[in-house]
């Protein structure tokens, strides 16, 4: 059985990864401080626990590597209107509203992929944290398991 104090530790640990809004890599060390001290107590906070690590590590992944993706784009989009053989390149530059470059295009969909995926980390973790309060197992989608 499953009492209240376990549920309780189970949804800090989900919700403590919100502390990155507050410090540094705080969705790292919140639940991983929360876990570490409990892990012993029950599988539930064991369970709960390595789930919400394993998302957090995965959205990392994720998200290096849509950053890996993203910024060459920008990058040649940025560097696009300049001429490097023309001294006076500042003084020739241009923004064209009327033909916009594909590139831009990419950037921009990666960017709004970024958001999407940014809302839908909100949303799981907050499912997730309902689902401990209520004393039930969840699994994050998407969710590489990193510790097992």
């Amino acid at each position: 059985m499953i009492d209240t104090n376990q549920r309780n530790i189970a949804t800090f640990i989900h919700l403590s990864t919100f502390s990155r809004f507050i410090f540094p890599l705080g969705n790292f060390i919140g639940p991983i401080v929360l876990w570490v001290a409990n892990k012993d107590k029950s599988d539930f906070i064991d369970s709960h626990g390595k789930q919400a690590l394993n998302f957090q590590l995965s959205i990392l992944l994720y998200a290096i590597l849509l950053g890996m993706l993203t910024i060459p784009f920008f990058v040649f989009n940025f560097f696009d209107g300049f001429n490097f053989l023309d001294i006076d390149a500042f003084n020739s530059i241009h923004i064209s509203l009327t033909k916009p470059s594909p590139l831009l295009y990419i950037t921009g969909g990666l960017g709004f992929v970024a958001v999407i995926g940014f809302i839908l980390e909100l949303v799981f973790i907050v499912k997730a944290s309902l689902a401990a309060k209520e004393g039930q197992d969840y699994k994050y989608p998407l969710t590489i398991n990193f510790l097992k």
